[in-house]
């Protein structure tokens, strides 16, 4: 047997440090999580026995050994699962398979306190890697179902590992962890004991659905006064392997729920609602799922996993099935177990099984009219839902036709109503003033940016409020939605605004044909002297105190999408937008009078540059030319000074 010594990368060896030196508050964890890998090790086994009628394995007792050995102060965790190849350890031990490793660094500093460290373990599915919180050393043995070699990987965490051949092992894994001193001050508990891990077993992984055994010793007490006690090993199941989804809601308690949601969720926080599900009828499933409390860091990842395993008559197929599942629910936790799907074919053709799509449309039902549910009854948990998920929930305005009406009623969004805190659409139309056809609203970065805009000061003026969207996917979904409850959506940043009742109108008719008489000469010369940039230079009916803005075409994109499309590496056609001047604003005035008077300076070309420039930095726009911007404004303050 050779020995191969090899290092950690760089970051695993960052992330080891910081989870051995970090202090938890339940180290208990890394059982659990061990437990989890061997369930999910068994369930592939069983999976693959299906789908590979060639490969030679017996499947007829799956399960999960814990063997203590208190003189040795070791414990193995031991199943009888899929195992793994050397590459596979290499690949999935000794370096972080995951994405967003540094930030995961970065939490886990941030991380002042035990509880939001013990949060981060589940958060970030670090698993494997909590062994050395309890563990001076760690020893995997593991074989693949189906090679003859196993694979002997050893490490203290310490920055190296060791990985070897070896011939006679049997299938499956093995992981032994010679433990630390226990030290109840540092909430390190003696693991060698025979009833803390049957405690934990208990606590944790009850309702794993593999039997989770253990041996333990028997005394009998001698039957006569010169005769000892006898002492046998027995060996014991310790969990009641009862899947949770099976038992009505009134049979399963609140505690028993929460740890069903973190075996599932590979999380820590409490799950926000717990919804189980039965079907009956032409086909029959049970679905629980559960709306978390917290959102995972990898929710807007492309790596980012689904959160929904599917069963077959309580057989295993595949864990994150994305088709059960629309991805603007990827937040979703929790289990469907189906009584007729069939088990031979390949994922690619079950994940098109139409059953399959009908299950997943029940459920996606099912959810939302639970987080409805949560919005008429629970302000509280539906404030915690929208926080964590509301972004993700948006996406499925663009993407799911059937049920956009729902979703838009989920919706909250900020408005100038209030200064802080979220409002509903319905809320909104019910505040609509009298005559109000449209549902206002500006897309922007943030809050400020958007009541800072000159585009909101003509709403302010007259008291109509604002939707203020600042999510990317605000951007979007604007644009597919025509209205809500019969009241369209139109953006105060492109195309006409019309505030005026037609008795308005009428008094500002002939107002606003003398003004557009009077600066004719004005809008047509800017128009020709900005032509590069903009298309039509026009008198504004939106603007009170800015000189200024700029507004695109209804159908053109607006910046922010631009930009979003631009830092995706897509390709946006130019389209030249609209400047609007406020003929009452003393800047307009007096340019147009200057105009008037010498139209021959050259310096007034300038100042339209300048106008049209402070109009897109208002709205938050950059400047194509930054360097030209500054130069003309300094050389325009050098002649102040």
């Amino acid at each position: 047997m050779t020995t191969e010594q090899r290092e950690f990368q760089a970051e695993t060896r960052q992330l080891l440090d910081l989870m051995v030196h970090s202090i938890y508050s339940n180290k208990d964890s890394f059982l659990r999580e061990l437990i989890s890998n061997s369930s999910d090790a068994l369930d592939k086994l069983r999976l693959e026995s299906y789908q590979n009628k060639d490969l030679d394995v017996d499947v007829s007792d799956l399960h999960i050994e814990l063997d203590i050995d208190k003189e040795a102060r070791t414990l193995t965790i031991r199943d009888n699962g899929i195992g793994m190849s050397r590459d596979e350890v290499i690949d999935l031990i000794g370096t972080l398979a995951k994405s967003g490793t540094a930030e995961v660094r970065k939490k886990l500093k941030e991380a002042k306190d035990a509880a939001a460290s013990e949060e981060l373990i589940g958060q970030f599915g670090i698993g494997f890697y909590s062994t050395f919180m309890v563990a001076d050393k760690v020893t995997l043995l593991t074989r693949r179902a189906g090679e003859s070699t196993a694979t002997e990987w050893n490490s203290t965490g310490e920055g190296t590992y060791e990985i070897s051949d070896v011939e006679g092992a049997p299938q499956g894994s093995s992981v032994t962890l010679h433990l630390k001193p226990s030290d109840e001050e540092d909430h390190l508990y003696d693991y060698a004991s025979e009833s803390k891990i049957k405690q934990l077993v208990k606590k944790y992984s009850d309702f794993i659905a593999w039997p989770i055994r253990i041996d333990v010793e028997k005394r009998v007490k001698a039957t006569d006064e010169d005769g000892e006690d006898t002492v046998t090993i027995e060996t014991e199941t310790v969990n009641s392997q009862k899947a949770l989804w099976t038992r009505s809601k009134d049979e399963v308690s609140e505690e028993e729920y929460q740890e069903f949601y973190k075996h599932v969720s590979h999380a820590w926080d409490e799950p926000l609602e717990v919804i189980p599900f039965k079907a009956e009828g032409t086909f029959e499933y049970q679905a629980l799922l559960f709306l978390p409390s917290q959102a995972p860091f990898d929710l807007f990842m492309r790596e980012g996993k689904t959160g929904v395993h599917l069963y077959v008559k309580r057989v295993f197929i595949m864990d994150d099935c994305e088709e059960l599942m629309p991805e603007y629910l990827r937040f979703v936790k929790g289990v469907v177990d189906a009584a007729d799907l069939s088990l031979n074919v390949s994922r690619e053709i079950l994940q098109q099984d139409r059953q399959i799509r009908a299950i997943r449309r029940r459920l996606t039902r099912k959810v939302l009219s639970t987080i409805k549910e949560l919005q008429n009854e629970n302000a509280e948990k539906y404030q915690t839902f929208w926080s964590q998920f509301g972004k993700a929930l948006k996406e499925g305005l663009i993407s799911d036709d059937d049920n956009r009406e729902t979703i838009l009623g989920l919706s909250s969004f900020e408005s100038t109503h209030a200064e802080s805190g979220v409002t509903t659409l319905a809320e909104y139309v019910d505040r609509m003033k009298d005559g109000q056809e449209q549902i206002y609203y500006m897309t922007g970065e943030s809050r400020q940016q958007i009541e800072s805009s000159p585009h909101m000061e003509a709403f302010k003026a007259r008291g109509l409020e604002v939707l203020l969207l600042t999510d990317s996917v605000d951007e979007v979904w604007v644009g597919n939605v025509p209205d809500f409850d019969g009241k369209s959506f139109q953006s105060i940043s492109r195309g006409e605004v019309d505030l005026d009742t037609e008795e308005e109108k009428k008094d500002a008719e002939a107002k606003r044909e003398e003004q557009d008489k009077d600066f004719e000469e004005l809008l047509k010369w800017m128009t020709e002297t900005l032509a590069e940039d903009v298309k039509e230079v026009r008198l504004s009916s939106r603007l009170t105190t800015s000189p200024a803005c700029v507004v695109g075409d209804e159908f053109s994109f607006s910046p922010q999408l631009e930009k979003m499309y631009k830092a995706s590496g897509q390709f946006v056609p130019t389209s030249k937008r609209i400047l609007e001047l406020n003929p009452t604003h003393d800047l307009v005035t007096g340019l147009k009078k200057a105009r008037e008077d010498r139209s021959e300076d050259p310096n007034l070309a300038e100042t339209a540059e300048l106008l049209y420039a402070t109009a897109l930095l208002a709205e938050g726009t950059e400047l194509k030319d930054p360097a030209k911007f500054s130069r003309l404004l300094a050389d325009r303050l050098t002649r102040t000074v």
